[in-house]
């Protein structure tokens, strides 16, 4: 039954956190720093933006698997698996109400939403260094200590879930949800590449709409909290 249950809440949690304006500002930072390296090479920006989102997709797949452990150990020791799933729903709505004041009345650096300020010239500093797909992917690999500050929220909701399974049944979820975290950047990537937009464009877009990612990954978790709580999933 929990199986059947869990494929529209990681569907969820990870189209949430895919959105993630600090995960986007990332990549726009390797894939300037390529170009400007680069900037007859557009295979090179491909390469790169595919390096990067690899390397995205492995560590966090890894972060995954220690949340889901983490779990686990917890439930064993405190027998609170019950209990649990309702603390992950109260979790999601706290999650869901910062992403949303976020919309409201925006300011850069949001709790748990956000990449905080005091870390943000230290990764812009670290993704400069990025001029080949082979740094884009050691950098990648790197930043995501900067990341996870902004993204772990829902990610440690949807491990807490996975974490009434078996380990090994958890690796398919884990997968899937990471290739749905990383599947903006493949797109943002490969629009770049085939010359759909520009770098620029895309970093503009970002900014324009930055408030808007958050409300849709607010209502998401929001919505997912309150039904989790409520017991209608």
């Amino acid at each position: 039954m929990i199986e059947e249950l869990t494929l529209p809440k990681i569907i969820s949690l990870a189209a949430a956190d895919s959105v993630n304006p600090c995960a986007l500002a990332i990549l726009t930072f390797i894939l300037i720093s390529i170009l400007t390296y680069n900037p007859k090479k557009r295979r090179k920006v491909l390469l790169g933006g595919l390096s990067f989102s690899l390397s995205i997709f492995i560590i966090y797949f890894f972060y995954g698997l220690i949340i889901i452990k983490f779990f686990q150990v917890i439930q064993a020791l405190t027998s609170i698996r019950l209990m649990l799933y309702k603390i992950l729903g109260g979790v999601a709505i706290f999650l869901g109400i910062l992403n949303i004041k976020d919309f409201v009345k925006y300011k850069p650096g949001g709790f748990l939403t956000e990449m905080p300020m005091s870390l943000r010239p230290i990764a812009k500093k670290i993704t400069e260094k990025a001029t080949s797909p082979s740094g884009a992917f050691a950098i990648g690999a790197f930043v995501t200590i900067f990341l996870l500050p902004c993204t772990i929220g829902p990610y440690i909701i949807a491990g807490g879930i996975l974490s009434m399974l078996e380990l090994l049944k958890t690796v398919p979820w884990l997968l899937l949800y990471n290739f749905i975290f990383v599947l903006p950047m493949l797109g943002i990537t490969i629009a770049i590449y085939i010359g759909i937009t520009t770098i620029e464009d895309i970093s503009g877009w970002r900014e324009r709409n930055i408030r808007y990612l958050h409300l849709i990954a607010g209502l998401i978790i929001l919505g997912l909290g309150i039904s989790m709580v409520m017991g209608w999933v």
